[in-house]
């Protein structure tokens, strides 16, 4: 199931607005790591030198050199879709997850802009209605 965007549409706009520089990792479709390196590096917009790998992605989540500047606010990374990839590659979700959690504290401990993840869930299905029953 895909994320409808339309709910992340008005965060991501208003982020924007304030300076904020903001990706959308939309992991729908992803099954390997491989897949997931190359989406990685797509939505972060990383120099052509990237060596998609765990190690490089933790590189490239503390450096940031290349990307304009977000002074103050922030940098905003929303993951979208990505039950399925967590579900198809739970070792690998993990260990994005630890990168992602390491490269937020990373910021959070430096001086300059931050950086925030936003892991969107899809709505939950709404339970089905009990219909009412006659002589109750």
């Amino acid at each position: 199931m895909t994320l409808d965007p339309q709910p992340l549409t008005p965060a991501l706009a208003a982020a924007e607005e304030a300076g904020w520089t903001t990706f959308r990792l939309d992991l729908d479709g992803v099954r390997s790591k491989t897949g997931l390196m190359r989406r990685c590096g797509d939505a972060l917009r990383v120099p052509e030198y990237f060596g998609g790998n765990w190690d490089a992605l933790a590189d490239a989540l503390r450096d940031l050199s290349w990307l304009p500047d977000a002074d103050p606010p922030g940098r905003l990374l929303v993951v979208t879709s990505w039950r399925a990839f967590a579900a198809a590659r739970p070792d690998d979700w993990g260990t994005l997850r630890e990168v992602l959690e390491e490269a937020v504290d990373f910021w959070r401990e430096g001086d300059g802009p931050g950086l925030t993840v936003l892991v969107a869930e899809p709505p939950r299905p709404e339970p089905p209605r009990r219909k009412p029953t006659a002589g109750r």
